[in-house]
């Protein structure tokens, strides 16, 4: 497991929204990889296991996701590397408020004054700094799914409503299902007259605490089929998964390392990643069905 090196005890203090949060898993996402370009204006700031991108507008940056607290770190110093800062972003834009995509944007937000666009339901798990009642995961308790909470300005868009900053249209599409907040991200990358549409993917992982049936809540189990079938909708060029294992995004990268970053175009990206989730989707409600 990936360490955090020990703090001197002479060293300051790290801020509260800053604090690592050393769940389970947080270290083996959290090993740091050196940021690569996505296209000519979005690269890859997150880690091995936690998806964060930037993207240069004429109008300022825009960053997707604050992944951990421990992160904060990694994801200034990797603008820094490209020759961006902290300081220019703007937006700060959110898949859906669990720890491990959320855990950093009360810092980052911190650090920058941008201001935190997501969903009305994602905004209220970001104020509450814990997942609200209603997601699947509640059941692991407040505590366990606890964040730093953001208090600075939250912008809430629906399905299909944009933020556009600069010349860049950013797109909301709404996909409630591993989380009711949850959302996917689209924007296009141009390069003279030749555009690639990117997304940013949300989960959509029909992972629960134990006891919670998708199939037991009205409604839910059509909403995130819903929600599967608004991702594979989407023109998808580049697909960047919250979760990058669950596409080929560091394969895709080692191959732009030979051909350059058109190797990062795939056409069937997101109804790869759709179809996946729905056959996780339906085996999950079998199993319910079982029981």
């Amino acid at each position: 497991m990936f360490l955090l090196p020990a703090v001197s005890a002479l060293a300051e203090p790290l801020p509260v929204d800053e604090i690592p949060k050393g769940c389970d898993s947080c270290g083996q996402w959290s090993i740091p990889i050196a940021p690569f370009a996505l296209t000519s204006d979005s690269w890859y700031v997150g880690s091995d296991g936690l998806s964060s991108v930037v993207v240069r507008t004429t109008d300022g940056l825009v960053l997707l996701d604050g992944t951990l607290p421990e992160l904060v770190g990694t994801i200034t110093a990797n603008l820094e590397t490209l020759g961006l800062s902290i300081d220019d972003v703007r937006y700060i834009l959110v898949s859906h408020p669990h720890f491990d995509h959320v855990g950093g944007v009360a810092a980052l937000q911190r650090r920058s004054g941008a201001e935190v666009v997501t969903t009305v339901p994602g905004a209220e798990g970001l104020r509450l700094g814990t997942v609200p009642s209603d997601d699947p995961q509640a059941g692991l308790g407040a505590d366990t799914m606890a964040f730093p909470p953001v208090t600075g300005p939250i912008r809430t868009l629906a399905d299909g409503e944009r933020l556009t900053v600069g010349g860049t249209a950013f797109t909301l599409h709404a996909t409630p299902g591993h989380t009711p907040g949850g959302a996917c991200w689209s924007w296009a990358s141009c390069e003279g007259e030749t555009c690639a549409t990117l997304v940013f993917a949300d989960s959509l992982n029909p992972v629960s605490a134990d006891g919670f049936r998708y199939s037991d809540v009205a409604g839910r189990p059509e909403a995130f089929r819903a929600s599967i079938d608004r991702l594979a909708a989407i023109d998808c060029d580049v697909l960047v998964p919250v979760h990058p294992s669950f596409g080929r995004l560091f394969a895709e990268a080692a191959r732009a390392q030979k051909v350059g970053t058109r190797a990062f175009l795939d056409a069937n990206a997101c109804r790869r990643y759709a179809d996946d989730a729905a056959k996780r989707l339906e085996r999950r409600l079998r199993e319910e069905a079982r029981q």
